[in-house]
């Protein structure tokens, strides 16, 4: 072997290391935050927990017995409120898809409430490693300018934070850079199997996730056809068809319906389809395009700032169609556009960025890519430090409990935060002076995509841009 091919090879291995020590450590510090003031955890989380002590003690999904016998009462210290109805024979059946429960079955079998947290800690610094290894060798980004973009946002917020909160969203995210990194190498019989286990995957923690599921499969197939594939495109359609209908088939018997909302009790006038709004505003769900990224409480930059990069790298990556592009835009925009029109609310009972956690993998990749493209890394590491450290002022008033991660996080005392929220709007109130930040923020936005994408020049003249040639070789070429 050559000894410089070696050496790279164990100073990525070393840099992977590094990568998953930040993600699951940073998310370990915040295992013991409270979520709330009556609860370790909150909102869903007691129903994931719980449907997987069910599965761990009883092989059920029916958690009818753990709440008649209140095994909640070591996380859960004011009286739960189940989100099941029950069903015939007293049986209940949380509405939430049963794969994260399934994944936290060691860790709650083994720790409870903590072992739980632990376990998604350590998904957080899977993907944080797996995230590096596909910026290096499938983007050809550098290792170490690569790592350090990796670990300052698998070492804040919203990735650290998911990976202490019981959510599917975190194993989701996993799912999809899986799906990336099959997508971006060449399509093996391998790296197809691997691809519809993490697009199946996808279905079963949250139906929410079918949308950038679907996206990833439409990727595929078409890379498939587009190289003559045509067997092996029409094997992985009917594999995704026999999918869809066990999913569907498994839903009506477990939940009686096509979803896991049917076993929900505020679903039960409303319907299913109530989960995204019975009478949704879609035009006023559009200033979710920006607000997801800047508003003064729920946004991802609010907390770190670095996310801002994601607008001008995505414009970029889009522009210059680098190789594989197309496996981080459109998953990327699918979840984006999911969480603006689709998702019932931006604000609610949970921490920022929820709705975007899945897809932000993507965003990783494409600022770590942007940013191997310019001589200057530095300024960005400044940007990312600061949302490190914005994390740890939250979490270190959450160990004094000065606040929870639910109710209050945004009454922080951290005079970073405070200084820095004054520059966004306020979603929640949309006065005057927000809805001026917000075109303002808006206007910031569209004149970054066009400067990072070469369509405007530094003296503000559109320009045209050549676009690159073609890659040469097979559809699913690794870069």
């Amino acid at each position: 072997m050559d000894p410089h091919a070696k050496d790279s090879r164990r100073r990525l291995r070393g840099f992977l290391a590094l990568t998953f020590l930040a993600g699951t450590l940073a998310a370990a510090a915040g295992a013991p935050v409270r979520s709330s003031y009556g609860a370790r955890i909150t909102a869903d989380e007691p129903e994931y927990l719980l449907t997987a002590m069910s599965l761990a003690e009883d092989r059920s999904l029916d958690v009818s017995d753990e709440i008649g016998d209140e095994r909640w009462r070591p996380f859960h210290e004011v009286r739960i409120r189940p989100q099941a109805k029950v069903l015939d024979g007293g049986r209940m059946v949380s509405p939430h898809d049963p794969l994260l429960p399934v994944l936290l079955v060691p860790g709650a079998a083994a720790g409870g409430w903590l072992g739980a947290k632990l376990t998604l800690s350590v998904v957080n610094g899977v993907l944080a490693a797996l995230i590096l290894w596909a910026a290096v060798r499938r983007y050809g980004c550098p290792p170490r300018r690569s790592a350090l973009v990796v670990c300052l946002f698998a070492a804040s917020a919203p990735l650290a934070v998911y990976g202490s909160q019981i959510y599917p969203e975190l194993p989701a995210a996993l799912a999809v850079t899986v799906a990336i990194v099959c997508l971006s190498g060449p399509l093996t019989v391998r790296n197809l199997v691997v691809l519809s286990v993490a697009i199946v995957g996808l279905a079963w923690l949250s139906s929410k996730f079918i949308p950038v599921g679907a996206v990833l499969a439409a990727i595929a197939l078409w890379r498939l056809w587009r190289g003559g594939r045509l067997r092996t495109a029409v094997g992985l359609t009917a594999f995704f068809t026999l999918a869809g209908a066990a999913y569907l088939w498994g839903h009506l018997r477990w939940y009686g319906g096509l979803t896991v909302y049917a076993t929900g009790w505020f679903f039960a006038e409303t319907g299913e389809l109530s989960v995204i709004g019975t009478d949704p505003d879609i035009p006023a769900r559009s200033s979710r395009l920006i607000g997801l990224l800047v508003d003064r409480r729920f946004g991802l930059a609010a907390w770190q700032p670095a996310w801002l990069l994601l607008v001008p790298a995505l414009a970029w990556i889009s522009r210059k169609r680098i190789p594989n592009w197309e496996a981080l835009v459109l998953p990327f925009a699918t979840g984006w556009l999911g969480a603006t029109f689709l998702a019932l609310t931006m604000h609610g009972w949970w921490f920022p960025g929820r709705q975007t956690v899945v897809v932000l993998p993507a965003a990783v990749l494409g600022i770590a890519a942007w940013t191997s493209s310019h001589r200057h890394v530095w300024p960005m590491a400044v940007i990312g430090a600061a949302g490190v450290f914005n994390l740890a002022w939250l979490f270190l008033q959450g160990w004094r409990r000065d606040l929870t991660m639910i109710v209050d996080f945004y009454e922080t005392s951290n005079p970073l935060y405070r200084t820095w929220a004054r520059l966004l709007p306020d979603y929640i109130a949309l006065d005057g002076g927000d809805w001026a930040l917000h075109a303002a923020w808006a206007a910031a936005a569209v004149v970054s995509m066009l400067v990072a994408a070469g369509a405007v020049g530094t003296g503000g003249r559109l320009r045209r841009v050549r676009r690159p040639r073609a890659a040469t070789g097979s559809a699913g070429r690794s870069t």
